[in-house]
C-alpha cells in the first residue's frame, strides 16, 4: 500500500512549490542586503530561518495535504528534501556556481548547515502531523 495517494502527492508538490518560492525570495533578499564579508554567516542564519518558515507553511497546509499516516508524512518530507536538493544544485549550476561553492553549504565541519536544514525539512511533515493529531 502506498504511503500516500495521488491527490496527497499533488498537494504536497504544491506546498513544496510554495516553500521553494518563499525560500527563493529569502535568498534574493539575502543577496541584496548582505555584503560579501558576511555572506557565509547570513547563509547559515537563513537555514535556521528557512526551517522556521518550512514549519509554519507545513503547519498551515498539513490538513489540506491530507496525509493519513506517519509513513506518508515521512515520505512527503523525504520527497521535499530530495526535490530541494535537486533544485539547489540545478539552480546553482545554471547560475554558474562551481561545485566547490555549492558544496560549501553542505560541509558541516566548516559550518555549512544545509544538511541539517534538509533533515529538518524531511522530518517537518511528520513532526507537524504528530503535534496536530497527537499520533505518531
Amino acid at each position: 500500500m502506498p504511503a500516500f495517494s495521488l491527490p496527497t502527492l499533488l498537494r504536497a508538490l504544491a506546498v513544496w512549490l510554495l516553500i521553494v518560492a518563499t525560500e527563493s525570495a529569502q535568498g534574493a533578499l539575502r543577496r541584496v542586503l548582505a555584503g560579501p564579508q558576511v555572506e557565509f554567516v547570513v547563509r547559515q542564519a537563513s537555514v535556521l530561518i528557512g526551517v522556521a518558515v518550512i514549519f509554519a507553511i507545513t503547519w498551515f497546509c498539513l490538513p489540506w495535504m491530507r496525509i493519513r499516516s506517519a509513513a506518508g508524512a515521512l515520505a512527503v518530507g523525504a520527497l521535499w528534501a530530495g526535490l530541494t536538493l535537486a533544485f539547489e544544485f540545478g539552480l546553482g549550476r545554471v547560475m554558474g556556481l562551481g561545485w566547490g561553492r555549492l558544496l560549501e553549504d553542505y560541509d558541516l565541519a566548516r559550518g555549512g548547515l544545509m544538511p541539517l536544514g534538509l533533515l529538518a525539512m524531511a522530518l517537518t511533515p511528520w513532526l507537524v502531523r504528530r503535534l496536530q493529531t497527537g499520533r505518531t
